[in-house]
Formats: structure tokens, sequence, C-alpha cells
């Protein structure tokens, strides 16, 4: 071995030193590469080459090396201490391979023993054979069960949903236990039934667990946000309660919904038209000057919805164009809610500077019945679902601040301040898509200013998409604490107890207060924060992976493949394999390989570029859209 060749080696071995070691949660990205979380705050990247054999939520052990990049430490897995999960869905490639429906899981399986009924094409879960006490050349996994067709509409669905362990419909038997339940306890009520009360919810709403009513009392205004009493129904620790504790939300993916409490109990309990309900209500006293909320009192109450309305024939009429249907006292009310909506909104953009800015969600319609496609949705926040909102962040924010000055031990939504670095690499994007500098993002009042200056075209939702993934994700504590979007210190979820966990345990604690019974300590409070963050997050990976592949689904049935037609896209991220790419028509990303890039005459693409691009192939089994760029 030449000089050359012993100091290479040298320099080699001395950059795969490790200096020390530490222990945490692996997060793993679609590229292959992941982060280590350590317990003592150290975020460590690991390569793909040095992930050997751990998977993504496995608890492992990472010796960081001398070497160190941009995003700080870099280190590889020595040892795995617990595996995060028993079982994988997977594709069946062949008879002895199979590959990981998330995306973040990219290494494949080597399967053992039988396919129970499996063909190559499936979906199927397997179950891990291997601990991760030692490193193999091959994860192994068995054939638990067969799951779908893989590449078909409801295949596909039912791998999304055992794949992040949604729950699955109640049994009938569930839903008759349900259906006899009443309400307990004993409570003072107050007769609210008088006055004009409406709930306003999207034209295919399910449930109905809030309703607004408004009376003018001269300078000011009186709203009353009223909530469906869940919890006289649903009582801590009895079987219903533990099923809805293990489901913690309402899921939405498209195609299966799936309720966090039964049907037969919530068509009872939803306000519903022309009947008297049980609700739980907050009355705010709102100064019709400036929209300050002046005072607030919360009461156990009996309520009686007059009018169902949707998002829709709301925007109508704030768009002047009323529904003939109205009567003069709804026409009245409806105009005092938006009122009242616009100067509370207007002050708290004033006073607590929450980020204001419009995002575009463009999710695939799917039949839940049929899992036919019926198309595609853009839903832009409108002046209608603004009312609404409005009304319930002021319902929510009175209730935190009433339990933060209690003995009550409450829950509380919190959302920490993006990280620096996160913020720096948003803005760098920026800077080549807008040609300047959006300024300290930090800063709260510049970023307002920044996102309200954002050009009105296809760069704009890539802008917002991006600028939303910067973000750190809002979770669930049992300590108030900073809500970084709203520009709120004590917050909480009140208002949805029907479909939030999180919000049903607050009206439980309250309850229980007000019936001098036991009430869940704060200890067990911070085990239910952490078990509905972690579900929560579980319930959006679901819901976004069934969006990207039902969005497969769209363009194949709309012959997408055949037409020719040119996509606007823009690049994200440019790497040794090839593009990134939004496409924001559909709110898709896109990807074009490093093949389709050698070919150009033209120069190569920088990250924020615009770019026209050909549909070239939809992946069925990856879950991704392979385009190419024009010449």
């Amino acid at each position: 071995m030449g000089k050359r060749s012993r100091r290479m080696e040298r320099k080699e071995k001395h950059r795969n030193r490790i200096s020390r070691t530490v222990n945490g949660v692996l997060s793993t990205a679609a590229g292959g590469f992941g982060f280590v979380n350590a317990e003592d705050g150290t975020e460590v990247f690991i390569p793909p080459a040095a992930m050997n054999g751990a998977l993504d939520g496995d608890t492992v052990e990472a010796g960081i090396t001398f070497d160190r990049d941009a995003r700080g430490p870099v280190g590889r897995i020595t040892r795995i201490l617990h595996r995060g999960r028993q079982f994988v869905v997977c594709e069946l490639l062949d008879g002895h391979n199979a590959r990981p429906l998330n995306r973040n899981l990219s290494r494949e399986l080597k399967i053992s023993g039988s396919l129970k009924g499996a063909k190559k094409g499936d979906w199927v879960n397997l179950r891990l054979l291997d601990s991760g006490s030692k490193f193999t050349e091959a994860l192994k996994g068995s054939v638990e069960e067969p799951i779908g067709k893989a590449g078909t509409v409801y295949g596909d669905l039912l791998a999304v949903a055992k794949e992040f362990d949604l729950p699955g419909p109640y049994s009938p038997e569930f839903e008759s236990f349900a259906a006899a339940l009443h309400p307990v306890g004993n409570v003072t009520r107050e007769d609210l039934t008088a006055r004009f009360t409406v709930t306003i919810d999207p034209a295919d709403a399910k449930d109905f667990d809030d309703a607004l009513s408004i009376e003018d009392l001269g300078k000011e205004w009186e709203i009353g946000v009223h909530i469906a009493d869940v919890a006289a129904y649903v009582r801590p620790g009895s079987k219903l309660d533990r099923e809805a504790r293990k489901r913690a939300f309402s899921s939405y993916i498209p195609g299966m919904f799936r309720p966090m409490l039964p049907h037969s109990l919530t068509a009872r309990i939803s306000l519903r038209q022309d009947a008297d309900s049980l609700a739980h209500s907050v009355i705010l006293r709102i100064r019709k000057r400036d929209g300050a909320v002046l005072s607030t009192r919360r009461v156990f109450s009996r309520i009686r919805v007059n009018s169902r309305l949707n998002y829709d024939e709301v925007q109508d009429s704030i768009d002047g164009k009323v529904p003939e249907s109205w009567s003069a006292e709804l026409k009245n009310a409806i105009a005092m809610l938006v009122s009242a909506a616009r100067k509370m909104r207007a002050r708290r953009r004033r006073r607590e500077e929450f980020l204001a800015f419009d995002t575009t969600e463009i999710r695939i319609l799917c039949d839940d019945a049929t899992h036919e496609i019926r198309g595609m949705e853009r839903r832009t926040q409108r002046t209608s679902e603004e009312l609404v909102e409005e009304c319930m962040l002021a319902a929510n924010s009175a209730v935190a601040e009433e339990i933060s000055v209690s003995p009550i031990a409450g829950l509380y939504r919190i959302h920490p301040e993006p990280e620096a670095e996160k913020l720096e690499e948003f803005s760098l994007f920026v800077s080549t898509l807008l040609k300047r500098m959006p300024g300290d993002l930090s800063n709260r009042k510049i970023c307002n200013e920044f996102l309200d200056s954002l050009p009105d075209d296809h760069r704009k939702y890539v802008i917002t998409t991006n600028f939303l993934r910067a973000m750190a994700r809002a979770s669930y504590s049992a300590e108030p604490g900073l809500h970084y979007g709203l520009g709120k210190t004590r917050y909480s979820h009140f208002t949805s107890p029907i479909r939030r966990y999180p919000d049903l345990v607050l009206h439980q604690q309250l309850h229980a207060a007000a019936e001098n019974a036991r009430l869940r300590s704060g200890k067990t409070l911070a085990t239910i924060a952490l078990e509905c963050s972690r579900r929560e997050e579980r319930n959006d990976e679901a819901y976004f992976a069934a969006n990207d592949r039902l969005k497969l689904h769209y363009l194949m049935q709309l012959h997408a493949l055949e037409d020719m037609r040119l996509y606007e896209g823009v690049v994200i991220k440019i790497s040794a394999q090839g593009m990134i790419c939004d496409i924001p028509e559909y709110g898709l990303r896109g990807i074009v390989p490093a093949r389709f890039l050698h070919s150009r005459s033209k120069r190569p693409p920088r990250a924020g570029d615009f770019i026209y691009l050909y549909l070239d192939s939809l992946d069925f089994s990856r879950g991704s859209a392979v385009f190419r760029p024009t010449l």
C-alpha cells in the first residue's frame, strides 16, 4: 500500500472515530437520512449509510464522529435500544422482498415464512423479526396479514390506515351500548333557549358540537359560544372514555372517516336544529368600539338552535347574496357576528401579532361508501370561517385563563418558536424565489409584514406551504406555555369535544369541579397530553399520505399521462438523485430524476426556480409522481 493510500485510510478512520455516544429517538426522512434527538438536547445527523438497520421511531445509541457539517454533529447508529414499532406495512414485490409504504422507511425488507395468500403487488402487514439488538445485513419480517391490492383506491386507503394505526369503525355492539347512554351528573344549568342561536359548519359536516348566539347590548355585544356537553355522557374512566382516549381524535382521511365517539351517541348530543340541547357555554362581552373582550363567564346551559347554516351560505350573505329563505332575525344575527368578529380579529392582530396568512388546502374528495374519487377541492379561509374561528379562539382563551389560575389541572395547546436553523433555510429559499431577503422572521411583526407582501401568484402557495413546514409542531401540555402562531401564552382546546379528546378532558375536569367529584391529577393529564400529541401527529401523517396517494389516482382518472399537458412547478430541492418540485395546482410534490436533467440544454435549475414540467409516470408503489422538464 502506498503512502497516499495509507494517509487516506488514516484520514477515513479519523473521520469515523467516535468522540462520544448519545441516546435518543431516531427520526428519518424520505431521502434515507435521519436525526437522533438525544436526551441531552443534541440533534445528531445520521447519513443513510450509517443507519445500521435502525428505523424511524427507534430508540438508539448514536456515536458522534469528529465529522461535522452545517447540520451540526454527524454520527452513526451504534446500537438499537428499542424498536419503535412491531409492524411495517409494505408492498409485496415478489416472494422475498417488500417495500414500505411509509416514505421515511426507505429500506426494503426481506420476507421470511408464509405469504398467507398475499401476491405480488399486494399490501401486507409485516411483523419485524429482529428486536434491533444486533445488526443484520437484511431487515426481515413475516407476513402478519394481507391488506389489499396496492395501486387501488380502497387498497391504498386500507394500507394507510394500517400503517398509521388508525382505529376501525365502532362495532354494532358498541354503537348499541353508546345509544343507550344518558346524561349523568348534577350541575346547575342556565336556560339559554330563548337566545337566537345558529350553527355554522362545512356543508358536509358530520357532527355539530358548537353554536353561536349574539345579542345587542347598546355599546356592547354579548356572544354566546355554546359547546355540546359531551362530558355529561362520557365520564372519566368509563368504557367509552377509555375508547375515546385510545383514539384521541376523529380521523378525517379522504374516503375513510373514523370518529372518536360512536355515531349513535354523537347524533344525539350534537346541537341539532329545533331541539333543546345540553351545552357548556362561554359568554363573552365584546366592546363594539374596538372588539375588546371585556368579560367572560362559563356556564352549563340548555340551548335551542334556531338555524343550521353552512359556511358557503354565510359567505354568500357576507358577499351581498343573502339567501331568500333567511328571516330578518337571522340576517341581523349574522351581520352582528360578522361585525364583532372583524373587530375582534383586528384587535388581536394589533395586540398579539398572530401569524396571519392565507393557506390553501388542496384535498381529494372521495366517497366514504364507494371510495370513488369525486374531484379535488381547494380550500382557503374566508370571512365566514374567520367568523367562527374568532369566537372559538376567544372561548378557548377564556377557559385557559380560568383554569390557569385555579387548582384544576388542565390541558393547554402550545406551539414553540421555530428553530433558527429552519428559519434561515426558509429565508434562503425565499430569497432565491423572490430575489429579496424576507428580513428577520424571528420578529413576529417583520414576519407578518413579509407574509402580507407575498405576490398573489403561483409562488404564494409554495412559500406559505414551505413556511408552515419551517414551523414547529403544536402539541398539548399539562402546563401553559407559548402558542407562537397565535401570540398567546395561555390557550386551550375546549370547543370540539366530539372530535378531540383534549377538549373532552377539559370538559370532564370542569364537570368534576362543579360536582365536587374527583379531579384528574396534573401527572395524569401530562400523560394524556403526550398520548394525544403523538396520536395527532400520526393522524396528520395518515391524512397527508392518503391525500397524496389519492392525488395520483385522480391524475390517472384525468388521463394525465396521455394528455401531455404542461405543469407549472417550483424547484424545492436538488440532489444527486434529481429534483423535488412543488406542483401548486395540485398541492403535490413531484420528483424529477437526474437522468432527465442531463439532456437539458438550458442552464441547470436552482432551488426556487420556476419550471415547466411534463408528467412522465405515476409510481403507485412509492406513492410519487415523476415529472420531466421541457428541453
